[in-house]
Formats: C-alpha cells, sequence, structure tokens
C-alpha cells in the first residue's frame, strides 16, 4: 500500500499526449456511433426504419421541390416509408411512358400524377390482385345506384363530386395536356377509375407518402368512409367488447409489424377492421380482398347470402377461433344470423313488396324521392336497417337495438304502414298478414297483458317506463 501511494514518476510528453489522444478518439469514435444508433432508434420509433437512400435520378426532384417549397409534407413524410432506404422514390412510382393518357412532360422527364395499382403492382402483383377482385376497387360501380340519383339530382351534382366519391372514387378525367380535370381529381376513393384502366388506389388505406402500414391497420382508416347514419361500421365497432378493447390497448398492438408477425391471438390480442377481413392468422395468409370473409351482404334492401358464403364463413370462423373458443364462435354467428333473417322476414321482405305493389298499381310515381313514402322506405332499410345489421355483425348492443329495430319498428308501424294504408289498405292488410304483426290490429291478449305488468310491477317497481 506505501508503494501504491509513492508519487509515482511523470511519463515523457510526447507518450503522455498520445494516449490522450488515443483516449480521446475513443471517445470520440463511441460518441458518433451512439449518436447514429440512436438516431436509427429514432427514425425506427417514428416508423421510418433504415436512412433512406437517394438515388441521383429522385434527388434532382427532391432538390428541386425543396428549393421552391412544392410538397414538402410529402417528401419528409417519405423519408420515413419503407420505401426510402430501399430507394423507391419519385421516379420509380410516378415514371411514365409517352403515349400513356396521363403522360406529361415534367422538366424533360415524362411522369403522372396518379399512381395506379398497376404501379403498385410492379413490386406488389400479390396485393393488387387480390385488390383487384374485391368489392373496394368495384366501389365506383355504386355510384350509378338510386344513391347517386340522391347526390347528383335531388341534392345537387357538387355533392357527388366531394361527397360521394370521396370514398366510392370518380372516374378521373385527363385534359389535352395530360392533366387531371379538377371534377374528378384529387381524388383517393378507394374504387377510383384510372386512366390506365386499373381501379382503385392503394393510398386510400395507405396514405401518401409514408404508405404505412401501422395507419392502414388503425380502425379509423376504414371509419374514414365506414360510418354515419348508413353503414356506421367504426361506430358500432368502437361501441363493442373489440374496440373497447383496442381503445384500451392500442400500445400493445404492434400496428407497424410485417404481416408475418402481426398473428391475432399470439402478437396481439386485441382486434381491428384489418384483423377479421385481411390479416394472417396461423392458418392464414394475409389478404387485400376484403370481402373474402364475409358471407351476407348488409347493403341491400334486404340481406342475402354472397356466393360461396360457406367458404367465406369458414375463413371467418378461423380468424375468430385465434383468440375464442369455438362455442363462443358458434353462438356469435347464430346471433348474427338469426338477428338478419329476423330483419328480412319481418321488415325488410314485407316493406320491399309493399312498394312494388303500389308502383304496379301506379299508387306511386315512378320518379324517386318525389312522395314522402319513398323517403320513409329509404331510410327505413338504407339507414335504420343497416344500422341493426351492422350492429349485429359488430357485436354492438345500442346499434342492434336503439339505434337499430326500435327505429326501423318505429319507422315501419308509425310512418310506412300509415303511408301504404293511405294508398291501398289492401296492401297494408297484406303487409300485416304474417304472425309478427298480429299485434298491430288484433292487440294483445289479457293473458299478455297481465304478464308484462306483472313483470313490471315485480321487476320494476311499477316504473312501467323504466326509469
Amino acid at each position: 500500500m506505501e508503494d501504491m501511494d509513492k508519487e509515482q514518476p511523470s511519463a515523457p510528453n510526447g507518450k503522455l499526449n498520445f494516449t490522450r489522444y488515443m483516449i480521446g478518439g475513443l471517445c470520440l469514435v463511441l460518441f458518433l456511433a451512439l449518436t447514429g444508433v440512436g438516431y436509427v432508434q429514432m427514425e425506427e420509433r417514428l416508423g421510418g426504419g433504415l436512412r433512406p437512400f437517394i438515388s441521383g435520378e429522385n434527388k434532382k426532384c427532391i432538390d428541386c421541390h425543396m428549393a421552391k417549397d412544392i410538397a414538402v409534407g410529402g417528401i419528409n413524410d417519405w423519408k420515413y416509408s419503407r420505401h426510402a432506404p430501399k430507394g423507391i422514390g419519385c421516379i420509380e412510382c410516378h415514371r411514365a411512358e409517352k403515349g400513356e393518357p396521363d403522360a406529361y412532360d415534367h422538366y424533360g422527364s415524362m411522369v403522372s400524377t396518379l399512381v395506379t395499382p398497376k404501379d403498385c403492382m410492379q413490386c406488389h402483383d400479390k396485393e393488387a390482385k387480390e385488390f383487384e377482385k374485391s368489392h373496394h376497387a368495384k366501389a365506383a360501380q355504386f355510384t350509378n345506384s338510386l344513391d347517386n340519383f340522391l347526390g347528383n339530382v335531388v341534392e345537387g351534382p357538387e355533392v357527388i363530386t366531394t361527397g360521394c366519391a370521396g370514398c366510392h372514387g370518380s372516374v378521373v378525367k385527363v385534359m389535352e395536356n395530360g392533366k387531371l380535370h379538377p371534377s374528378t381529381w384529387p381524388n383517393s376513393g378507394i374504387g377510383r377509375v384510372n386512366p390506365d384502366g386499373s381501379k382503385g388506389t392503394c393510398a386510400a388505406c395507405h396514405a401518401r407518402h409514408s404508405f404505412s402500414i401501422a395507419q392502414a391497420r388503425q380502425p379509423e382508416s376504414c371509419g374514414r368512409c365506414h360510418m354515419g347514419p348508413d353503414h356506421p361500421q367504426i361506430e358500432a365497432y368502437y361501441e363493442s367488447k373489440h374496440g373497447v378493447m383496442f381503445s384500451a390497448n392500442k400500445d400493445k398492438m404492434k400496428l407497424a409489424q410485417p404481416s408475418e408477425q402481426w398473428h391475432p391471438g399470439k402478437d396481439y390480442l386485441f382486434p381491428t377492421c384489418a384483423t377479421c377481413h385481411m390479416s394472417a392468422t396461423n392458418t392464414q395468409e394475409v389478404t387485400h380482398d376484403v370481402g373474402d370473409r364475409i358471407s351476407w351482404t348488409l347493403r341491400p334492401v334486404i340481406s342475402t347470402r354472397l356466393e360461396n358464403y360457406e367458404a367465406r364463413r369458414k375463413e371467418m370462423r378461423r380468424v375468430c377461433a385465434s383468440c375464442h373458443s369455438e362455442q363462443i364462435v358458434e353462438r356469435f354467428f347464430t346471433s348474427m344470423d338469426q338477428g338478419i333473417t329476423l330483419y328480412n322476414e319481418k321488415f325488410g321482405k314485407p316493406s320491399k313488396a309493399a312498394m312494388d305493389k303500389l308502383l304496379a298499381m301506379k299508387k306511386i310515381t315512378p320518379t324517386p324521392y318525389d312522395e314522402e313514402i319513398e323517403w320513409v322506405f329509404y331510410e327505413l332499410w338504407h339507414h335504420e336497417g343497416r344500422r341493426a345489421r351492422h350492429g349485429l355483425s359488430k357485436m354492438a348492443p345500442d346499434f342492434v337495438h336503439w339505434q337499430g329495430f326500435y327505429e326501423v319498428a318505429k319507422h315501419f308501424y308509425t310512418k310506412f304502414l300509415p303511408l301504404v294504408r293511405e294508398r291501398s289498405p289492401q296492401v297494408a292488410k297484406e303487409l300485416l298478414a304474417q304472425e309478427s304483426h298480429r299485434w298491430v290490429e288484433k292487440g294483445m291478449t289479457k293473458e299478455e297483458i297481465a304478464k308484462m305488468l306483472e313483470f313490471y310491477d315485480k321487476e320494476m317497481q311499477g316504473k312501467r317506463g323504466g326509469g
């Protein structure tokens, strides 16, 4: 110990300085390394992964846009995309060939504004082909239905441009200079009809320019269109147990994981729209045909089974079984089927038959929406009826009852039925022919009334209003 405490002879100045420089250099290298790791980690947290690789061609685009302060946000968004570190940039997506309908010269390069599924297909062939056969790709066709007349004629054509087409997609028109007509663009509706003949846009779900998979898996991405009084999927979802669990555990969802590492029941437990309709499981591949697992159509006046519905139902049950027991899965689908059948048989089919008879008898005109009864009938199936059915499919009790079947019944008995009776008492009588409507004309039996009153007296202490 004494020897250690003795003053050591000083090292020569050259050797001492060399040691100091070595230590300083090593510290600097370590600092830079840690900074680099931290930067990469920061980018990963932000969703970017590795740093972007910018080719010479793409650098010209970026430098020009940055200098002119045009679409800078889009460029910075792209830097955090999965495309960026792979060198997939402006040119790879926007390059066009001379002679293409929407191609134009842009500072010496032939480009097109639109990036279509055909462009994305260069790398995402499987996904593009699955999307092509889906209902999503055909969404623009729906605007030629009764809804189109309502928007274009009854309300006004601007409603179609900024409303209906905003979700369903526009038929994009190209002007003589290769630029896109303002009445049809900008538009990222999921069924957009593109000048190259393709349908749809991947950016409807994977928004430009990050094209984030995490964003596409958010329920809000679907809720952008699947919402409101006529198809309240997002509202019904958030009311359901699934939606509540997702909201409480969003930070555990690993939304940015690659598809092969994002399996329900294994990698996460709380389902989203993407979980049920698209995601891979331990026994299924991911699909971009969102209707692959849907067995009923809930859109029209009367719900019908879709083609190959048994195979579709089997696929959806396999997703459910990733988290639930077979008993729970079976009971859910039984309840949903029974509820949809109830709507069809008690309200959907009789009201549709009544309208068809009144039209054949010329008791209503062929022109849509020119009579009150047509508005009442439309809301009966298009608003209330859809809400009830979507509530059933999402396990959303309030949408099944109060916002669904309650409103259906109120519309049917207090608005639709009196308007039918005004035009034809016989048709009204036929409308009420089935046993489920017996109570309207015959009322309740004494026994039924007594049983109901007994319930309120015993269970509700006489509070018949339920309060």
